[in-house]
């Protein structure tokens, strides 16, 4: 096992390079930058995902990127959108503030370097470093994340497991009913909905609808602070959940059905095992090896790709409502420096699933596939 996950480590560094480097010229050709954005914002014309706070130029390590590879001078014309009957050395200037006086291939190579460094820079429009931005929005996904992620599996294997045991009765076709509303129901529509019936929308005005805790959270006692962390996460969790439990309650049955209809689950019940005795222990293990062994890149999917509506929707600041705001506002600085922590992160997470493959089934040998 120890030589597999050596290698994959190994493979993580030109996988991530090869990542960077597709992003990096995607941008270049994009439109608009943050050059324009500024020069927009100088007229009057911009639009912004969030008001912004100064102009403070990010750090060259930001991995500073412009359309056709930055505004040459040519014949005292800009390049860029917006900057007619603006004085060209004021341009340089912005073009120099943001890096983009170097060349592409300079500027990737200095991102890189940095990243290496562990230096994200700074964001452009935001006056603060890119690590501070991550750090504090951390909370707010890793909140929903967890839980989503820990109800979605206290709710969906037990589901599943009874739906397989009772294939085909009257529990398993209404709860079917239940988990194909919840498969076809967006979280974002749901998550309108609970706002209407139950956040003061039209109906009931039990619940809050900004931010994880309340204005007073620090003057509280720890259990009514737990309480109210927990109000404030009723209806966000209650959205994300209606989607992703479906999936895995249909993925938990089907698994343990093509276990329950092997030749060796016979074996067992004609030794005269209990039902309980086959299903955990023999059952259980097999059919529970691809969920289970799962659950790192389902965490990961759920944590940066599932909150972004519901972030936006209940006034929560994450980490996926960050990098919506960093595309809008072409702040570049935040949109490579989490690109390149999640993927490195999913990478990781994709090397502790085959791990957890192989810690939960010992017969399952990449060594040997691989040869």
């Amino acid at each position: 096992m120890l030589p597999y996950i050596i290698r994959r480590l190994l493979l993580i560094v030109p996988t991530l390079f090869a990542i960077m480097a597709i992003n990096f010229a995607i941008v270049q050709f994009a439109p608009g930058g943050p050059v324009e954005q500024l020069l927009a914002e100088i007229e009057g014309t911009a639009v912004s995902a969030t008001a912004r706070v100064g102009g403070q130029a990010g750090s060259e390590a930001g991995g500073g990127q412009q359309r056709a590879g930055g505004a040459s001078q040519q014949g005292g014309e800009s390049n860029y959108r917006g900057a007619q009957g603006l004085d060209p050395k004021f341009i340089a200037e912005i073009e120099k503030q943001f890096g983009f006086d170097k060349p592409p291939l300079e500027r990737f190579g200095l991102m890189i370097g940095n990243y290496l460094t562990f230096d994200f820079g700074r964001s452009y429009f935001r006056d603060e470093t890119v690590v501070n931005l991550v750090l504090e929005k951390m909370p707010v996904s890793i909140s929903l994340g967890i839980w989503t992620t820990l109800l979605v599996y206290l709710i969906s294997i037990p589901l599943g497991i009874a739906k397989a045991v009772r294939d085909g009765s009257r529990f398993d076709v209404w709860t079917s009913m239940v988990v194909i509303v919840g498969n076809a129901v967006p979280s974002f529509l749901f998550a309108i909905l609970l706002i209407v019936l139950f956040a003061g929308g039209q109906y009931f005005d039990w619940f809050p609808l900004r931010g994880l805790t309340s204005d007073n959270w620090e003057a509280m006692s720890w259990p009514s602070r737990i309480a109210d962390y927990f109000w404030h996460l009723a209806l966000p969790l209650s959205a994300m959940l209606i989607g992703s439990f479906a999936t895995l309650t249909l993925l938990t049955k089907n698994s343990f059905l093509e276990e329950i209809n092997k030749q060796f689950v016979v074996t067992a019940r004609a030794k005269g095992l209990t039902e309980n005795q086959v299903l955990y222990g023999h059952v259980f293990r097999n059919a529970m090896l691809i969920v289970i062994a799962g659950f790192p890149s389902a965490f990961i999917g759920i944590l940066f790709t599932s909150t972004l509506l519901i972030e936006i929707i209940f006034s929560l600041d994450g980490l996926g409502l960050l990098g919506f705001e960093a595309v809008i506002n072409r702040d570049y600085p935040v949109m490579f420096a989490t690109l390149y922590f999640f993927t490195l992160l999913g990478l990781l997470m994709g090397i502790v699933s085959d791990v957890m493959y192989m810690l939960i089934d010992p017969r399952i040998d990449f060594e040997s596939r691989r040869s």
